[in-house]
């Protein structure tokens, strides 16, 4: 793979921000991180080969921004994260077209690992779905 994976991360918590940023930087990912959906929707979208959420935040919440995020890069992998421990928020990506759904606080070594799999199983330099 010639080119590191960029991975965005909305969360309105900038302690998360911090951390997932850190997490991944230390795996070998390229982050990019946004505290809020509305941020994130200023940047080009096509720049990014996996986007991490969270749900509940003020303004556009995580399944907003999915449902934005999914019209223009249908296929870009999203994560969920919530720090609410709702069962109504599983409810709600139940059918959404998800790569994966994490609960604070969650391990990061699990959610590295999803990611390592669902990016390996991507074609990340044509990313197939422009």
């Amino acid at each position: 793979m010639s080119q590191k994976p960029v991975i965005a991360v909305v969360d309105d918590d900038p302690r998360v921000l911090e951390s997932l940023e850190n997490l991944f930087e230390s795996v070998g990912y390229t982050v990019a991180t946004f505290s809020s959906g509305q941020s994130l929707l200023t940047c080009d979208l096509s720049s990014i080969n996996c986007l991490i959420t969270d749900i509940g935040m003020p303004g556009m919440d995580g399944f907003e921004l999915l449902d934005i995020v999914k019209k223009t890069r249908p296929k870009l992998p999203v994560f969920l994260l919530t720090g609410r421990h709702e069962i109504g928020d599983q409810h709600r990506a139940t059918g959404k077209d998800i790569s994966g759904f994490f609960t604070k606080p969650f391990g990061g070594q699990d959610l590295v690992a999803a990611i390592d799999h669902t990016l390996g199983d991507i074609d990340l330099e044509g990313n197939n779905d422009q």
